[in-house]
């Protein structure tokens, strides 16, 4: 018989240690950014298989396959071949694998398929056409996914429909039951019902749970803060007597309300779990002192929280900086030099975000300054459909015959131009020697059916139209020419979160601005359409692998990055305007920016334009409230000039909270 496997503590902190060694009863672990919490949960299942306990016994979830793959190759290097065997998944792998053993009870076979979000659009295409919803009403898109935000709550149709605010929530709401009815024809769930019909099964089945709890003998849940309230009925429901359920997360660190997560259920785990052992780690390994100072001044403000304050071993670091620029192309500018001129690795650089949209500035002033970039989480700017979109809308005002913009935008938005009809036109102004537009105001000659033909007319008459406002105005043709074709509006409608709609919509607000900007300095349209195209041409090498990170303070969380910039600090962006509303949102927001601080592990640096371009005005730009709420002793400093000095930043202070108070204008 084999000696038992020791686990070794010796590299474990005092909190640290106490959390992995009480496996008996509920425990709420509260792990600050970088305080090593996977390595808690890994020692933790690594010390239950040292002693005896059954690999089948271990239930860990997380929320991403690599946070799952991450803590299984750990586990194994602690615990050894054993720790295979534990059931170490996503919540959706974890419910799939009890639904293939046990879905027969609710009426579907075992061979189930899972429908992913093409397959589910097609069956509700066929719901909205039985009930006969106009395609301007609700796109199937837009239904299918209020339907899986409402499974994300726990509703069904009636309360989809009770608790829904717009029309299209009631056009899902009756929808809901034919589409849940149309997957169980065809054997098939969606990623959603993998959830929900685990709960309808333990729920339903007291027996089937039964069954789940004393095979689960140890619960193990990672990041618990952003579990929604399915998620949470199944922790709860398998916790069930034996409250062996041990929950990791930061409260702190809750940024996915707007997809259904409740960070309410963190800050209730004593109340639901009475007698709870509660272990903070609040030593962070990532990041200075200067850094987490200001990160812990800025969260304190948020009242919804367990307390706790990050310290670091690792110096004071580099002071946080807080720089303010005289707009936004000032601001990519003065970052890209910050960059260009430092001695670091490229890759030590990271440029956060609060939405895609703001990406633009940045990028261009990167491939002009020769320094490589990557985007994560989202296309590069000019890389974007609606951003592509536009960008040919602009090229037919400046050029009628170009072919290929015409060909991109023939049918965006839908006007009945589908690929027969452009095979038909392609055609006839090949066979004729003349440029695409010219087939258009022919249509009817070149056999399309009469509707076509004469959209293909209409198409070609505005062309014209957007040519002659052009040379007035390029900006404010180029304005009216989007609005005229509602691409705003199209994209609202294509379905999708609200947040990504609106994201880009803000990517076809930034072209237009910077159209208006590049106007501004003597520039015209056919100028503005060379430069955008040389930009494309300036793309650094793709073999250069020394590259600064770009991407949102959402897509930043569980990374990290020696320096990061965290840009657009102004009322409106960080907060968000759509966030700040509300208490609740504005805590939300308040967290989102403490993630993207605690990325930083040695240098943190937090810029502003004075002034924003919005809709083709140039206006003072308010700063972000949250920056008031950091200490007095950061850095401040004037726009690309100089450090100022401490009565100056008290000075700034107090015009900034005159701003946001209403007593005061401009930018500061």
């Amino acid at each position: 018989m084999s000696a038992p496997m020791t686990v070794s503590l010796a590299t474990l902190n005092a909190a640290q240690r106490k959390a992995a060694e009480t496996l008996e009863g509920p425990v709420l672990v509260l792990a600050g950014a970088g305080t090593g919490k996977t390595k808690v949960l890994t020692t933790r299942l690594a010390l239950l298989l040292s002693k005896g306990h059954k690999p089948a016994s271990l239930l860990a979830v997380t929320f991403t396959n690599k946070a799952a793959r991450e803590m299984r190759a750990r586990a194994i290097k602690l615990a050894g071949t054993a720790a295979k065997d534990v059931w170490l998944s996503t919540f959706h792998s974890l419910c799939a694998r009890i639904l293939r053993k046990e879905i027969e009870v609710l009426g579907w076979r075992k061979d189930f398929s899972i429908y992913d979000d093409s397959d589910q659009e097609s069956v509700v295409r066929g719901v909205l056409k039985e009930l006969r919803v106009p395609g301007a009403q609700a796109t199937p898109d837009v239904v299918r996914w209020r339907i899986g935000q409402a499974k994300n709550r726990g509703w069904d149709a009636d309360q989809m429909a009770k608790f829904g605010g717009e029309e299209v929530d009631h056009i899902a709401a009756r929808a809901f039951e034919k589409y849940q009815a149309g997957l169980k024809a065809r054997n098939a769930v969606d990623f959603d019902d993998l959830l929900t019909l685990t709960v309808r099964l333990f729920r339903e089945h007291p027996k089937v749970l039964e069954k789940y709890r004393k095979q689960f003998r140890y619960l193990m849940v990672d990041e618990y803060q952003d579990t929604n309230a399915v998620q949470y009925e199944i922790v709860r429901s398998l916790a069930g007597e034996h409250r062996n359920l041990f929950v990791v997360g930061d409260d702190d660190q809750s940024i996915y309300g707007w997809r259904g997560a409740d960070h309410a259920h963190i800050l209730h785990f004593e109340a639901d779990f009475r007698g709870a052992t509660v272990v903070r780690l609040e030593q962070n390994y990532r990041s200075t002192s200067a850094i987490l100072e200001a990160a812990n001044e800025l969260i304190r403000h948020n009242a919804a929280r367990h307390p706790k304050t990050l310290f670091s071993k690792l110096g004071a670091g580099t002071p946080v900086r807080m720089v303010m620029l005289y707009d936004e192309r000032a601001e990519a500018l003065w970052v890209a030099d910050q960059i260009k001129t430092s001695a670091r690795r490229r890759s030590h650089f990271a440029i956060l975000f609060r939405t895609n949209a703001e990406t633009r500035p940045f990028e261009e002033q990167l491939r002009l300054a020769r320094v490589p970039y990557s985007v994560v989480g989202g296309q590069r700017f000019y890389d974007r459909r609606e951003v592509r979109d536009v960008l040919a809308y602009l090229r037919l005002a400046a050029n009628p015959h170009d072919d290929a913009a015409l060909a991109r935008v023939a049918n965006v938005p839908p006007r009945g131009l589908g690929e027969t009809s452009m095979e038909k036109l392609d055609a006839f102004a090949a066979s004729h020697a003349m440029p695409l537009v010219d087939a258009f105001k022919r249509a009817g000659e070149a056999g399309l059916a009469p509707a076509a033909a004469e959209s293909a007319k209409r198409l070609a008459g505005k062309i014209e139209g957007w040519k002659a406002a052009a040379k007035t105005s390029a900006a404010r043709g180029a304005r009216e020419m989007v609005e005229e074709l509602d691409l705003a509006g199209e994209l609202r409608r294509e379905g999708g979160s609200e947040e990504a709609a609106e994201a880009r919509v803000a990517s076809i607000e930034s072209v237009l601005n910077d159209l208006a900007a590049f106007e501004g300095q003597g520039g015209d349209l056919r100028g503005y359409l060379e430069k955008v195209a040389l930009l494309d041409k300036d793309e650094p090498e793709e073999e250069q692998k020394e590259a600064v990170t770009l991407l949102t303070a959402h897509a930043a969380k569980g990374l990290e990055f020696p320096v990061v910039f965290v840009v657009g600090m102004t009322d409106g962006i960080f907060p968000h305007r759509r966030s700040a509303a509300e208490e609740k949102g504005l805590e939300e927001e308040r967290r989102l920016l403490y993630v993207a601080m605690t990325r930083a592990k040695e240098e943190l640096i937090l810029t502003r334009p004075e002034q924003r371009t919005s809709r083709g005005k140039t206006a003072a730009s308010p700063p972000s409230r949250f920056l008031v709420e950091l200490p007095g002793h950061i850095s401040r400093e004037a726009p690309g000039t100089r450090e100022i000095t401490a009565d100056e930043a008290a000075a700034l202070d107090a015009k900034i909270q005159a701003i946001l108070s209403g007593g005061g204008k401009g930018g500061g």
